[in-house]
């Protein structure tokens, strides 16, 4: 199943704009983006198309976001002689964005990165015994978070 103007319209719960209008060649031309955007990335990362129900999912919420936040405006201000009328956004990129729960849920993210590799070399995560983790604390007090060796506490480099 693809995902359609008419099922845009239903997650917002509003009615689906007339057949060729230009709404619904807009919401035809997001979808194509988003669906774009999605096989670019699975492509790059050389992994397997992912699920139609997932795919349809991440395509429709981030369509519909855009849909709702088709700007990066935070308020638009229309004033005629004494009366004027407001209306504020939320923050927008202004173009279909992916958020990065929805590129995990398809499987498309990347699994090695700057992180993936100890950089701190070994002993790392070695706390004096007096550090307050070996206590039950959710915090280093040596400072081997920090450096990868205790630098606090009487700890030596």
């Amino acid at each position: 199943m693809s995902v359609t103007p008419a099922m845009l319209a239903v997650a917002l719960g509003q009615s689906a704009p007339e057949p060729g209008s230009v709404a619904e060649q807009q919401w035809d031309m997001w979808i194509d983006d988003a669906e774009m955007l999605i096989e670019a990335r699975r492509v790059l990362l050389g992994l397997e198309a992912p699920d139609a129900a997932k795919l349809d999912y991440v395509v429709r919420e981030s369509v519909v976001s855009h849909i709702k936040r088709p700007d990066d405006a935070t308020q638009v201000t229309i004033a005629v002689d004494d009366g004027s009328s407001s209306k504020s956004y939320k923050s927008s990129k202004g173009r279909i964005d992916i958020l990065d729960e929805w590129w995990a849920l398809l499987g498309l993210v990347e699994s090695s990165g700057a992180f993936s590799i100890d950089m701190a070399g070994p002993g790392y995560g070695v706390h004096l015994a007096w550090c307050s983790l070996n206590f039950g604390a959710t915090y280093c007090s040596c400072g081997v978070d920090i450096a990868g060796y205790p630098i606090f506490e009487g700890g030596e480099p």
